[in-house]
């Protein structure tokens, strides 16, 4: 597993408040408006599972979309069946776990699909997602400025009235991966995941003050990508978003 020390070599955070000197900063009385931007598509699958193959088509049609930020969770829970999922990881049933908890559901399952953190739904239910991001789009969002100069990336967000705290998440994903099941449900199927969640991290907070985020990573290769999420704590919903493709995507 990919620590947060291997992942980011060093992170250099300032929280600018109406002060000049930093390229990105705005001030406390920043008159810009939230704007839309991209929704965020979660999309938690399971190689091991049988329903999840549809949904991993949809997810990779929507990874292609300008609009949306698309990312894949493989979750652990389905290794047992007989097949181990390559790209499985606790932490990604643990974030949808928490998503049970705050939207009140009953279980967890796959393949579910979870818009801007707000509304749920079947990740293989086409109409219903393609509806929950309409919704999810006409929403104001925060505005997140993501640049990357080499192996440096940073990330900017303006002053806005906020009474929560949020979450500055950094997710590193692999641009696609085509799997052989040789077990378990899907055994003799080639499965192609897209935009495949390899690490995501906390790597600050956002209070509504300016902030300005700057790390340096080695993790960002040919067929890598990053998204920043900026999420209210507790699971909440997705106040804003932005994301670097691979350059081959």
């Amino acid at each position: 597993m990919v620590t947060r020390r291997h992942l980011l070599r060093s992170i250099a955070a300032t929280a600018a408040v109406a002060a000049g000197g930093l390229p990105f900063a705005a001030r406390a009385t920043d008159p810009r408006p939230m704007v839309n931007g991209p929704v965020v598509v979660e999309l938690f699958t399971s190689q091991g599972c049988s329903s999840c193959p549809a949904a991993d088509k949809f997810l990779a049609e929507l990874a292609g979309r300008g609009d949306v930020v698309a990312l894949s969770f493989h979750v652990d829970y389905w290794n047992y069946m007989g097949w181990v999922d390559p790209f499985s990881r606790a932490d990604n049933s643990a974030r949808q776990r928490g998503y049970k908890t705050a939207m009140g559901l009953r279980y967890v399952y796959t393949p579910q699909m979870v818009i801007d953190g707000q509304a749920q739904a079947i990740g293989t239910e086409r109409d219903t997602v393609d509806r929950l991001i309409g919704e999810a789009a006409a929403r104001p969002h925060l505005p997140v400025e993501l640049t990357q100069n080499g192996d440096t990336v940073s990330v900017a967000l303006p002053a806005r009235d906020q009474a929560d705290v949020a979450v500055v998440w950094l997710a590193v994903f692999d641009r696609t991966h085509k799997t052989n099941v040789e077990r378990g449900e899907n055994t003799g199927r080639s499965i192609v995941n897209a935009h495949v969640v390899h690490t995501m991290v906390p790597i600050g907070k956002w209070t509504g003050q300016a902030l300005q985020l700057t790390y340096t990573t080695d993790t960002l290769t040919p067929q890598r990508g990053a998204a920043i999420i900026v999420q209210k704590k507790g699971h909440g919903p997705i106040l804003g978003a932005a994301m670097i493709r691979p350059p081959t995507s």
